[in-house]
């Protein structure tokens, strides 16, 4: 990649000049090497939708800003991201310039949707890290980064809303060298008139682009002294900064002996050390005013890799025996992934898909398949389809094209299993890429069906949702019979319930109730009599028994003690599978009876009128007599909790647990500042905690839970325990 332009005097078609060449984003690319995949990734509300608004219209591709406000943008469409006016989901807007085409993904950075932003990670080749210059860097800021650092994903960051009053680019610059580290250096410098930023200086090149004028195309002249006095330390921190990433490790030596090092020799370096992850490239822009944007173009089409220069993802055959390396090649075999998946009305379902190898072409026969997520309510599925329909998104709109090369990106409308995390392949040789890292959702809520004719409404809807939204579970708890989404968080929970009233649903969301259990705190005697004469044959059975508490996991044990036959032989299995009836539906509060010993120790029976069913009867009356007269003790479940927070807030996070009858049982270092809480906590004090933990840990907690075992309510919270 020629990227000579990129610090340097601008000229032509190199700064996005009247005479840039301009193509068609909806023209598909031809070759991987005309093709960037960039994510845009940062904390809600720093400026991300606003800047792929402005890069639009730098480029052309429309002629006036949309507005958050409004719901007019072109990357958030959606209606729930109208309503909130906050992105929720991933959406892909494609610009070209110089005959680069870029794919844009505005990616969600609210903690809820952390799913969407892994897909558009997946999908792209670089990352644009957008940090508000009024904001600065939080939390929830370093977390993101942490994302793009775990997957190894090249980046850039951009200091965006330089025109706000309050707007601090050297301090928003110094924090973010503090949390991501001394590679992080500015190529440019705001330089201001009257309080306003209104052009940039190139630290490499000395010259200054001027933006006073309010043309996103800049005037270019040489840097006055003035400018380039204040320029000068940040300047010699720069070359270091890209001679220490350098290969040539006579280069240092060289520079500081004085040497000059020359301008094409620094840029490569800049370049090399971008597309390998080792630098990163601070840029500052203005959504509102344009400034930064021309700087910004060339950075995204001429510094960041090609899909050329990424590794792809490892593929296995459907049987998951390992395959062949891949390479982005055009005339390779076809992979490709789908990144996210859409239920539209009238198109059905749109596959936002990433091709890794191959060509997808219209009326081309495939083979969707989809495996590893069987947890998460996703059985693996094998079909073999056809591409009918091949489309460019723009956002929400979709353009016709005939093909779609390795290495870009693609809408696929009327695939009929298609799902998010699925592989797009050739039907003679179908393979699969393994999937990404799914967030697990920590935070229930129990819906259901507003009339019984709504029911098989709400089923065939939560399909469609589940199919595009990996980070969603569905779960019929078998315990409860209630129908739980298991959600990140309230705005990923409002956002799946909208699209299901959307789509003509009638439900409502009920009170989640935790699956309880019982069992006798005491031993205890029952008789059971079941006897009635209406005329004809009636019914006879008697049966006493004796309960005894077991040890907590026991689980059930029937004792036959009859002496003499007072009860035949098949009449005692009848009296088991009463009691056993009884015990799955409760004897003081509905739950389950657990880890008893239930004793069959007397009892009569008649030779005409006694039934199994009378003696099912009196065994449930004989263990319902047997709890009246005992101390019915509940159990709830308790989960092992394994929480990670930063060192600073350990104490807070340790506190609440005590709050929610938390045992603390364990902290061990998770590396850097980060600290690991092992407790055990009642699973009725969790139903709210991904939503508590981020609030008390801004946004940086997070947690995994698992089934532990059931023990005691403390009395104390007993009554509260029955209500959940």
């Amino acid at each position: 990649m020629a990227v000579k332009g990129m610090a340097g005097p601008a000229k032509g078609s190199g700064r996005g000049s009247p005479d840039a060449k301009r193509a068609d984003a909806a023209v598909p690319a031809d070759r991987p090497e005309k093709i960037r995949n960039v994510a845009l990734v940062g904390r809600s509300g720093a400026g991300k939708t606003l800047l792929v608004e402005a890069l639009l219209a730098a480029t052309g591709a429309i002629t006036r800003m949309g507005s958050i406000a409004e719901g007019t943008t072109v990357s958030d469409s959606d209606p729930s991201e109208i309503r909130q006016q906050r992105s929720v989901t991933l959406s892909v807007v494609p610009l070209a310039l110089d005959e680069v085409k870029v794919n844009l993904l505005d990616t969600p950075g609210y903690a809820d949707f952390i799913g969407e932003l892994r897909a558009g990670l997946r999908a792209a080749d670089a990352a644009l890290f957008v940090v508000s210059a009024v904001d600065g860097v939080d939390a929830a800021t370093t977390a993101l980064w942490g994302e793009c650092e775990r997957v190894g994903m090249p980046r850039a960051v951009v200091i965006s809303r330089l025109d706000h009053p309050r707007a601090d680019y050297d301090g928003v610059l110094a924090a973010c060298q503090r949390a991501f580290g001394d590679s992080v250096l500015p190529l440019y410098l705001p330089v201001r008139t009257g309080g306003s930023v209104t052009g940039l200086t190139g630290l490499l090149s000395g010259t200054v682009s001027d933006y006073a004028a309010g043309d996103p195309r800049p005037a270019e002249r040489r840097a006055d002294a003035g400018e380039l006095a204040a320029a000068e330390s940040a300047r010699g921190t720069l070359i270091e900064g890209i001679i220490a990433e350098s290969e040539d490790e006579t280069l240092m030596d060289r520079y500081l002996g004085g040497e000059q090092i020359a301008f094409d020799i620094l840029v490569g370096d800049l370049e090399k050390a971008v597309a390998r992850g080792s630098f990163f490239p601070v840029m500052a822009t203005s959504a509102e005013t344009g400034v930064g944007m021309a700087e910004l173009l060339q950075m995204l089409t001429r510094a960041f890799p090609s899909p050329l220069e990424r590794d792809l993802p490892a593929v296995t055959d459907i049987d998951g025996k390992p395959g062949g390396p891949l390479a982005c090649d055009p005339a390779g075999p076809l992979v490709a992934e789908v990144v996210r998946t859409t239920v539209d009305p009238f198109l059905g379902r749109v596959c936002l898909v990433r091709v890794f190898s191959g060509t997808l072409r219209e009326d081309m026969a495939v083979h969707v398949g989809g495996h590893g997520l069987a947890d998460r309510g996703h059985p693996d599925h094998d079909n073999d389809e056809r591409i009918t329909h091949l489309q460019s998104p723009l956002g929400a709109g979709l353009r016709p094209v005939p093909y779609c090369v390795a290495g870009d990106i693609c809408a696929i409308t009327k695939l009929g299993s298609a799902e998010t995390g699925d592989t797009v392949s050739g039907r003679e040789t179908p393979l699969l890429v393994g999937t990404w890292e799914m967030p697990e959702p920590l935070m229930p809520v129990a819906v259901e069906a507003a009339s019984h004719g709504d029911e098989d409404a709400l089923a065939k809807s939560l399909a469609k949702v589940a199919a595009g939204d990996p980070t969603l579970r569905v779960e019929r708890n078998a315990e409860t019979h209630q129908l739980i989404l298991w959600c990140m968080g309230e705005a990923h929970a409002e956002v799946v319930l909208d699209k299901l009233r959307e789509q003509g649903v009638k439900l409502q969301t009920v009170e989640v109730i935790t699956p309880l259990r019982e069992t006798f705190a005491v031993p205890a005697a029952g008789h059971g009599r079941y006897v009635k004469q209406s005329g004809g044959h009636g019914q006879y059975a008697i049966c006493d028994i004796e309960v005894e508490p077991l040890e907590r996991g026991a689980g059930f044990e029937f004792v036959d003690r009859i002496v003499g036959g007072v009860i035949p032989g098949p009449f005692i299995l009848s009296v088991e599978k009463g009691v056993r009836t009884q015990m799955q539906k409760g004897v003081a509060a509905g739950f389950p009876v657990v880890d008893i010993r239930v004793t069959l120790v007397g009892g009569k029976a008649h030779s005409v009128d006694s039934s199994d069913a009378a003696f099912q009867a009196a065994g449930a009356l004989a263990l319902r007599e047997a709890a009246a007269a005992a101390r019915i003790q509940l159990l709830e479940p308790i989960a092992a909790v394994t929480i990670s927070v930063p060192d600073d807030y350990v104490g807070p996070v340790m506190s609440d647990l005590s709050s929610r009858r938390g045992r603390l049982t364990g902290t061990t270092s998770a590396g850097g500042d980060l600290t690991e809480i092992s407790a055990e906590v009642p699973e009725s004090e969790l139903l709210r905690y991904a939503v508590e933990l981020r609030a008390l840990t801004a946004g940086t907690g997070r947690f995994r839970r698992s089934y532990l075992r059931h023990d005691p309510v403390p009395s104390s919270a007993a009554s509260a325990a029955v209500k959940s």
